[in-house]
């Protein structure tokens, strides 16, 4: 540990070349969610406007209707001006991100446990981190919130020494709320906690405090609206527990069953069955199938084949937990309040356990898991000491001491067969296996239409796969005011959008078999018509037919 800044600089070289390597082509290519932030960041940058034609939104970006959080679109718009609308403009603010957080997560243990060894290794298990690479290498909006909740938390701390500093603390707290949807619920609870936990030196900072508050509501006055409006209370009421009417219904039968006294409705309440329920979402979240045996079930959110964390993680994050438990300071009470605040949204979702809900959790893990290896290490030498004090001699003689070097190799054998298992299958593997869920195939369509349109009088394209107008707003680069005058859309009762047609491209087949002239179709796999002649088949990258291109003259 004599030279901290060298081993500081490789850790962050690593994770920088973990995170930029193919940057574009993996994940394969772009989920529809990237490429609508990327055209809304685009139509930003060229005339102020979002796709819908609304002036720089400050609450929320209408989109597809499901009214995105702003932050991820607006960090966007650098990248699209200095490298153009592409994968890797749209991926690189969630890459920043995941970067920026190896350095400050290093910032914070340090200030924290005081010791640099450990700041050392938490950034470098955050680095190869199965879990932050993920959401590092595609423009996941979680991600970027999970950064600046990080900011938060590490500028929260330190304001303790340097007053000032809880003003950029709290405002980093609000961009994560106006990042991500979970971070509206998480940021106030961790700002409450943490000024619980610290009450006595905020108390000695209250005008610096005061005004920070008084300055991130401020802040947060833009989204009062639409947080009171129809539109959010659909978002949220899509993936919330709270409204299953079956709980309802199950609540019911049940105090029926109980001939309806008073015991009955007390025991088999809603409220009661829907707390359980939450419950039970909740610890989904900290389940061991999640965390280091099989991750998130969606290939989107997770590699597959292993956990969110690494097998070799377990017996540290252990003992880390069992060290911080006896600590009582306020670094355990900080860091278990920061996991447990962390599920609370996620517990309220249907679909649990989910790792993009519950990415601000991170770095706790890594955290925990370093100062569990620390302490060992600890551990481990002084046993050495105590036997070599024994026996006089190199304590490696010993068997006592033998176990322990054989320890140690299984241990790095673990490590590194985990970390190579990872790599390979991210790397290898994954961008094939999975290009399907990714939506391959999209661009290689639109490029392919890009090229024959000036060909057809008509040309119908298949909606089965989700939302293809906004592959061809993105990749044929639609400025914004012809997009606004060339499309036909229509909204639905939920709020979401729904573009039937771009210019000459219909995405409906309604009209396909009274339409005049030449016409080209796109569909998928056994749903080209017989009067139709294959042109091209559009592949995922296993081979899979995505799309068929036929033509009618």
């Amino acid at each position: 540990m004599k030279k901290p800044r060298l081993l500081l600089f490789l850790i962050i070289t690593l994770a920088f070349t973990l995170r930029i390597y193919e940057l574009s082509k993996n994940p394969s290519s772009l989920y529809w969610d990237e490429a609508s932030l990327g055209y809304n960041a685009y139509t930003i940058s060229t005339s102020g406007h979002d796709e819908h034609g609304e002036f720089l939104p400050l609450a929320r970006f209408i989109a597809f209707g499901d009214y995105k959080p702003p932050g991820y679109i607006y960090a966007t718009v650098p990248s699209i001006v200095l490298f153009g609308l592409n994968e890797f403009s749209v991926r690189l603010p969630s890459m920043i991100a995941g970067l920026t957080m190896v350095i400050i997560t290093y910032l914070l243990v340090r200030e924290l446990f005081g010791q640099e060894v450990i700041a050392l290794i938490s950034s470098f298990l955050l680095a190869i981190s199965p879990w932050a690479l993920q959401f590092s290498r595609a423009a996941f909006e979680a991600n970027v919130a999970a950064c600046f909740n990080l900011l938060g938390i590490y500028l929260f701390v330190l304001s303790k020494r340097k007053n000032w500093i809880i003003l950029p603390s709290i405002s980093f707290f609000i961009l994560s709320f106006y990042t991500f949807n979970a971070n509206r619920i998480i940021a106030p609870l961790l700002i409450i906690g943490l000024s619980v936990i610290n009450a006595r030196s905020l108390w000695k900072n209250k005008i610096w405090f005061l005004l920070s508050l008084i300055i991130g509501l401020i802040l947060l006055y833009p989204s009062i609206s639409y947080l009171s409006s129809r539109e959010s209370r659909i978002r949220f009421q899509e993936v919330s527990i709270f409204n299953n009417l079956e709980v309802i219904k199950l609540s019911n039968q049940r105090i029926a069953l109980d001939q309806n006294n008073l015991l009955a409705r007390l025991i088999h309440n809603r409220r009661v069955l829907f707390t359980s329920d939450f419950l039970k979402h909740y610890f989904d979240n900290f389940s061991p199938r999640f965390l280091f045996t099989h991750g998130d079930i969606n290939p989107r959110l997770h590699v597959q084949d292993m956990g969110q964390l690494y097998v070799w993680d377990l017996p540290f994050l252990l003992i880390g937990l069992y060290f911080l438990i006896k600590r009582r300071d306020k670094v355990t009470v900080t860091l278990f309040l920061w996991m447990l605040i962390i599920p609370v949204p996620a517990g309220m979702a249907r679909e649990t356990p989910h790792a993009l809900r519950i990415v601000s959790i991170l770095p706790t893990y890594q955290i925990v898991t370093a100062y569990g290896l620390y302490q060992l290490v600890i551990m481990v030498k002084k046993r050495l000491v105590s036997v070599s004090s024994t026996i006089g001699g190199d304590p490696l003689g010993h068997p006592r001491g033998v176990f322990i070097a054989c320890l140690f190799i299984v241990l790095c054998s673990m490590f590194f067969v985990n970390f190579y298992y990872y790599l390979h299958n991210y790397y290898i593997h994954y961008p094939i296996r999975w290009s399907g869920e990714w939506q391959y195939g999209y661009k290689q369509m639109v490029n392919y239409i890009s090229q024959v349109e000036q060909n057809y009088e008509h040309i119908f394209v298949t909606d089965a796969l989700g939302r293809p107008y906004i592959y061809f707003a993105f990749y044929q680069k639609y400025p914004l005011e012809n997009f606004l005058t060339e499309r036909k859309a229509s909204r639905d009762w939920f709020g979401f959008w729904n573009v039937e047609e771009l210019g000459k491209i219909k995405f409906r087949f309604d009209e396909l078999n009274t339409a005049v002239g030449k016409i080209l179709l796109v569909t998928t796999p056994g749903h080209l018509p017989d009067d139709f002649r294959l042109l091209s088949t559009i592949k995922n990258l296993a081979g899979d037919d995505v799309f068929l291109i036929g033509e009618k003259v």
